[in-house]
């Protein structure tokens, strides 16, 4: 066991430790080989030689953090340690000041931004192809960043129109179960893509949007026959596409157009003989150059923090398997 003494300078010890050290214990978790003692402002650390090489720089990404935005929260600790566990580079190259993964500006004056590792691959993949799949659990925030992507996209007039769908079906629930007209019927399904884009985009300009289809949100049965020029696309909830209809929306792409498919292979709701289509795409699609595919995890999880151990224990009485249909 190799030991080490840091002396913390540049950042207020009560911020950086958090209270009662939580954020330190949290570090040390991750290290099951390595101790992490704080006193005062110096913090001993004992462990092999890369374990410790590696704290060391978390604390100092989480420094600078800190100094740069006032305070640390759970979530900054977390990236910060994901990213450092990814091995495709240092947390301080991967995270920088931060700008680089600001999507959008909100019209309350908010920024979204990729905050966990695979929120940055989506964005920096999304930069590079046509189309990209981010398949995960729930949580994850894969619709919001994507949908982030779209409006983006449409302000910087990358894309004249924006498309986003989801197939219809739902937890045991069919259209025809549903009361009203078909809006009304339809309506249920698409509420989480038009909750994000009310946060992305002013009330009176939604609506124009949509009233003149420069933002529409339709459900994946009714993009048939259709052909999507200049237009960023997306498909929510993908895994409850069957293949055909996978492959009926993958070929709507016309010139300049690009499709971000979200979706989560633990929760299909189609028929238990049914295939979904984002698990057959996953195979087929895997080589194609201009597409990729960003496997989010619960690392990646932006909700209470209780979701992340929801899905480590469902992912572990399962197997790990995400390729298949979701248990009963």
């Amino acid at each position: 066991m190799k030991e080490k003494r840091l002396k913390i300078e540049k950042a207020e010890p009560l911020l950086l430790f958090g209270l009662n050290d939580i954020y330190l214990k949290r570090i040390e978790s991750a290290f099951p080989d390595a101790h992490i003692t704080a006193r005062g402002n110096q913090v001993y650390l004992q462990g092999e030689d890369e374990d410790i090489e590696s704290i060391s720089r978390i604390l100092d990404e989480l420094t600078s953090l800190l100094n740069r935005n006032g305070n640390l929260t759970e979530g900054d600790v977390e990236t910060v340690l994901a990213l450092s566990a990814s091995g495709d580079g240092s947390p301080l190259t991967l995270l920088g000041d931060g700008s680089h993964h600001t999507v959008l500006f909100t019209p309350k004056g908010g920024v979204v931004k990729a905050k966990t590792p695979n929120q940055i691959r989506l964005v920096q993949s999304a930069k590079k192809n046509d189309i990209v799949f981010a398949i995960g659990p729930a949580g994850t925030g894969k619709t919001y960043t994507a949908v982030a992507l779209a409006v983006a996209a449409l302000k910087s007039r990358q894309a004249k129109r924006i498309v986003l769908c989801r197939p219809a079906v739902e937890a045991g629930e069919r259209l025809g179960f549903l009361p009203g007209d078909m809006k009304e019927k339809i309506d249920p399904y698409l509420r989480p893509l038009y909750d994000a884009l009310e946060d992305m985009l002013p009330k009176e300009k939604l609506k124009t949007y949509l009233e003149n289809n420069t933002v529409e949100i339709v459900p994946l049965a009714f993009m048939r026959g259709r052909t999507l020029n200049s237009a960023f696309v997306i498909l929510d909830e993908a895994q409850n596409a069957s293949a055909l209809q996978m492959k009926m929306f993958l070929t709507r792409l016309g010139a300049n157009s690009r499709a971000i498919i979200t979706g989560d292979l633990t929760q299909t709701d189609l028929p238990s003989r049914e295939v979904s289509g984002l698990a057959e795409a996953k195979e087929i699609l895997r080589d194609i150059q201009g597409i990729d595919f960003i496997h989010f995890d619960e690392n990646d999880v932006v909700r209470h923090r209780l979701v992340r151990d929801i899905i480590r224990a469902y992912s572990k009485f399962f197997g790990g398997d995400d390729s298949g249909q979701a248990r009963s």
